[in-house]
């Protein structure tokens, strides 16, 4: 079974290898959180379920495949590559994860690679949303480093209709494993907290339409994370005039298929904006 869990900046891990389920409130915070350089027994992670990658992967399962194309392994990801131009408006977010190695009593995992995708500011995903289908925008690959971790620069991603907002992403043993788009180890999803995501969506106008779409979802109601979402609640730093800070910690352990109740697709694409 996958594990990850939600780290808060460099504070300790809080009961981490106890056991016990899901706390369903919808909080700001994840409720364990750790280190990012730790790799003792320690600080290993509590287990969550993987989670499906939803219609709009990019990754050759469903549709393009950006994984294969020279220019994915990047860290700023807000601007589209190759073949394509044009650059994803928002408000900017750095997107810090670090990786732990469950097989390996939850070492550091040094060179693993991540792949992260998620919608534009409003609402859509590039390759596939009408009003994205020319961009590849919000989609790049990372290698851990030596304490496991990658950072991307991104935009805060908007709410669109009947989902939380939220963060994908996929875990490859190597580059060559992300770059030949096949062999996920993990496959899952980020929340983000309803505070940061209320800030975000109320500073900017460009996310007028995810303060109505967040007024109609919560957490409970997901359809991904209403089966509990502490292991997979990040933390956010920062505030939309500065730029925020995005982190998570995440175990990786043996390949499993996703435990989502819904493991489908989302009921229905995203909103599309009015062509301009």
């Amino acid at each position: 079974m996958f594990h990850l869990a939600g780290a808060v900046g460099a504070s300790a891990l809080v009961a981490a290898c106890a056991g016990g389920g899901s706390t369903k409130t919808d909080g700001t915070s994840a409720a364990s959180t750790s280190t990012q350089s730790t790799a003792d027994a320690a600080s290993c992670l509590t287990a969550a379920p993987a989670e499906t990658a939803g219609p709009y992967p990019g990754d050759g399962s469903n549709g393009p495949n950006v994984l294969i194309e020279s220019g994915v392994v990047r860290s700023d990801i807000r601007s589209s590559f190759g073949a394509y131009s044009g650059t994803a408006d928002g408000v900017p977010v750095t997107i810090d994860l670090t990786m732990q190695d469950i097989t390996n009593n939850c070492a550091a995992g040094t060179g693993m690679a991540v792949y992260i995708w998620h919608c534009d500011r409003g609402g859509d995903y590039s390759l596939y949303s009408q009003a994205a289908a020319n961009q590849n925008y919000l989609r790049g690959v990372q290698v851990a480093d030596q304490n496991g971790r990658v950072s991307f620069t991104s935009i805060f991603p908007a709410c669109y209709a009947g989902r939380w907002p939220h963060i994908h992403f996929e875990v490859f043993d190597s580059l060559e494993a992300a770059v030949a788009g096949e062999n996920a180890q993990l496959t899952s999803q980020i929340a983000l907290p309803e505070q940061s995501c209320t800030a975000v969506f109320g500073y900017e106008a460009g996310y007028s339409a995810s303060v109505q779409n967040m007024s109609q979802v919560t957490l409970s109601s997901d359809n991904v994370f209403g089966d509990g979402w502490d292991a997979e609640l990040a933390s956010v730093t920062g505030d939309p005039a500065g730029g925020m800070t995005i982190a998570l910690t995440i175990g990786v352990g043996e390949k499993s298929a996703s435990t989502s109740p819904n493991g489908g697709p989302p009921p229905g694409p995203p909103p599309q904006r009015p062509a301009s």
